[in-house]
């Protein structure tokens, strides 16, 4: 059936001599969707998608891939799927292309349909000129779209990516993004994991993820939504004092500092002169303010805070 999700996980729980992993999860996502599970390192994500792509079995609960059970088809799911671990397995000392041959062979892709496969992957990940580079050889973007080609080479229906973009340069994690864009206009489910709480926009739909539970689970949109108050950006010469006083401020629903500039959830907008005055009977100058939509980070760590 063409309602039938991509994955449906319920009750899925793990745990680790008694500490809980990943507590009680229960998602749909559907066919097409850019998903992202995003939430900062010991969250659960790793693990999450470990069971869900039957490697690791769950300490209770159930989750259902491509229309399989992870407990009891998990040789299907595998069969369904493309995974790309942080540490994916590329071999140093093959070259670019004898890695994607290796893959093919592994999930044993009809010889016939190899070469039309393989050139179009190297083509959109734009490997085609180092298609005979050593992978050891590679920056660390083109590691990173070479493993993306071989968790491809079988056509997976469900592509899973577990903070594929950690420790790439800024333009690699832009082209792989655009990659991934490219994948999902041909149907093909993405699960992507990432502690990059900007990269979060970029997905359909997200979960907020912190100590195995999930915070909240909307689209980006509506998740800046949710904090319900409204978000004022302010910059000062010296934000860590003045981020301090704004805290003590009644009516300050959380602060957070990135940079000089600091972003302040209200009970009320009209507590903005408020805040400003405070600060300047304590010698600290506001450089400017404007209100702001909250960012998919600010609303993470305002959940955090009252968790």
């Amino acid at each position: 059936m063409n309602d039938t999700p991509a994955i449906k996980i319920s009750n899925l729980t793990k745990s680790f001599d008694g500490n809980v992993a990943v507590d009680n999860l229960n998602l749909e996502i559907k066919k097409g969707e850019l998903f992202g599970l995003v939430g900062p390192d010991g969250a659960g994500k790793t693990t999450t998608m470990r069971m869900l792509s039957a490697i690791m079995g769950p300490t209770s609960g159930e989750a259902w891939v491509a229309g399989h059970s992870i407990l009891e088809e998990g040789e299907l799911i595998k069969e369904k799927i493309g995974y790309m671990s942080q540490s994916f397995g590329l071999y140093e000392d093959l070259t670019v292309m004898e890695n994607i041959i290796f893959y093919a062979d592994l999930y044993e892709v009809f010889e016939k349909e190899r070469p039309a496969r393989i050139e179009r992957l190297l083509g959109f990940s734009n490997l085609t000129p180092f298609k005979d580079r050593l992978a050891g050889r590679l920056s660390g973007g083109m590691k990173q779209k070479l493993g993306l080609a071989c968790a491809l080479i079988h056509t997976p229906e469900v592509l899973f990516l577990d903070e594929p973009t950690n420790g790439v340069d800024p333009v690699s994690r832009r082209d792989f993004w655009r990659i991934l864009y490219d994948l999902l206009k041909e149907g093909v489910t993405i699960f992507v994991s990432t502690s990059y709480l900007d990269e979060a926009e970029r997905c359909t739909r997200i979960a907020l993820m912190h100590k195995g539970k999930i915070l909240m689970d909307d689209n980006p949109a509506e998740i800046k939504k949710s904090l319900g108050v409204p978000m004022v950006e302010m910059w000062s010469d010296d934000p860590r004092n003045a981020m301090e006083i704004i805290r003590n401020t009644d009516g300050v629903k959380s602060v957070n500092i990135y940079g000089n500039k600091l972003h302040v959830a209200l009970a009320g907008r009209e507590l903005t002169d408020e805040i400003i005055i405070n600060l300047m009977r304590a010698g600290i100058e506001i450089k400017g303010q404007r209100e702001i939509t909250p960012s998919i980070e600010d609303i993470f760590i305002s959940m955090v805070e009252k968790q």
